[in-house]
């Protein structure tokens, strides 16, 4: 009998070591399976807000969690570790997310990874400090960049001619270009505006700051903050620019020690045959230019506005290039949508002349119809540049004193994200590119 009662508790005992172990392995399943992840898609149809996610994962960037870019999964979608603060917030921000567990998180990234699949998981580690290049006083219509920043909540910082001057862009990753003329022709604006209250306060605010910082002319101020940009991104500093910005930046650069100016802009002549005097080696991205001599509101051939006759605006779209995401993710990055076609919008400086781009930089978007690019990029130096042509994406025949576009109306711009995928690129842990 005793025998009997102690094999009886010898079997209890293995029966609860073995209910154990059982509930062991159950509880160590559903660690296994619980929530890790969260994926921002970036798909047309399961994100309510496409461009507050950049800024959801701006947010995580900048409490030192490392996000991945998954690059050309639904549209470019975002993977991050899961967290009670970043739910939260994506809930407060109106930002569709999706909650994974570890499996199906590594079942995504092991599609990824496969060599047939055109898709990368890019790794962003630091948020980019962002700097904006723009004028005290600047109204609300004057630039797209700042208006997406603050509505995805991306912090930045302004800055200007003074601070540019002063060497103050090393302390920056990221830098936009505010609508500018860097020529000293202030915008060109003359032939139309010359008698409005604005302008005439613009010029005469101009010439005060350049005879500030020593400069007698406007356009040896301006030529002097070009240069400066230009050795940021050299330095390897990441340059964004729209609008006019981009091509007067490269006409001041090439018409370095050339007075280009007409009187009613800098007080005497510009310099007899200064076509003949440019030198396209010092641009960025553009070449064999013909500068504008007459008061028409244009600056040189290089922009397409004045050659788009053909281009109706329901038919003015431009599309965006397909890259490999193995083998080219910058270009991958910066053309990352839920979109192949992005509704054109117009600017002083809507399009680039293909023929006039240099061969050596990317072209990441172009309208077929007319055969111009509208998203351009390059390397310079150790340091990189977007031109995107256009100055407000969902603003398609920009006037000067149009009222301000409101983001809230446009969650889901695909003109707006290219402008924010500029904003993760410098982000990105580099890889080098292999074409």
């Amino acid at each position: 009998m005793y025998l009997f009662n102690k094999n009886k508790n010898s079997n209890k005992k293995k029966h609860f070591a073995l209910k154990g172990m059982v509930l062991f392995f159950m509880l160590l399943c559903s660690v296994t399976n619980y929530a890790n992840y969260v994926l921002l898609p970036m798909d047309e149809v399961s994100q309510k807000n496409h461009l507050k996610a950049y800024g959801i994962t701006y947010w995580s960037l900048q409490r030192q969690q490392k996000v991945k870019w998954l690059l050309n999964y639904r549209g470019g979608s975002f993977l991050l570790a899961d967290t009670p603060a970043l739910q939260n917030e994506c809930k407060i921000r109106g930002v569709s997310f999706e909650v994974l567990s570890d499996a199906k998180a590594e079942g995504i990234l092991n599609e990824i990874n496969s060599p047939s699949q055109n898709m990368e998981a890019i790794v962003l580690e630091k948020a980019p400090k962002v700097a904006v290049y723009s004028p005290d006083g600047k109204q609300p219509w004057d630039d797209a960049v700042t208006m997406v920043l603050t509505y995805a909540e991306v912090p930045y910082e302004l800055v200007y001619d003074k601070e540019v001057l002063s060497d103050e862009l090393i302390a920056y990753d990221w830098l936009h270009l505010h609508h500018e003329d860097f020529t000293g022709q202030f915008g060109k604006f003359y032939k139309n505006y010359r008698s409005s209250k604005w302008y005439i306060d613009d010029k005469l605010r101009k010439e005060a700051l350049a005879k500030e910082l020593g400069y007698a002319k406007v356009s040896q101020e301006k030529l002097a903050v070009a240069k400066k940009i230009r050795d940021f991104v050299i330095g390897g500093g990441f340059m964004f620019a729209m609008c006019s910005a981009t091509d007067s930046f490269d006409i001041a650069l090439s018409a370095e020690g050339v007075d280009i100016c007409e009187s009613m802009f800098d007080g005497d002549p510009s310099a007899p045959n200064y076509q003949s005097k440019i030198n396209y080696k010092r641009t960025f991205a553009f070449k064999n230019f013909k500068l504008e001599r007459t008061l028409r509101y244009e600056f040189s051939d290089i922009d397409m506005t004045t050659k788009r006759k053909e281009v109706r605006k329901e038919l003015d779209y431009f599309s965006l290039m397909d890259f490999s995401a193995k083998w080219d993710p910058i270009p991958t990055m910066l053309c990352q949508n839920h979109t192949s076609l992005v509704k054109g919008f117009m600017g002083q400086t809507t399009a680039f002349d293909h023929k006039l781009v240099k061969s050596n930089v990317l072209l990441l978007g172009q309208n077929k119809i007319n055969n111009e690019a509208r998203y351009i990029h390059g390397i310079k130096g150790k340091g990189f540049f977007t031109f995107y042509g256009g100055h407000d994406p969902e603003d398609y025949q920009h006037r000067v004193g149009d009222p301000k576009t409101e983001l809230e109306l446009h969650p889901n711009s695909p003109g707006y994200r290219l402008i924010l995928n500029n904003l993760l690129f410098p982000a990105a842990k580099k890889k080098k590119q292999k074409t």
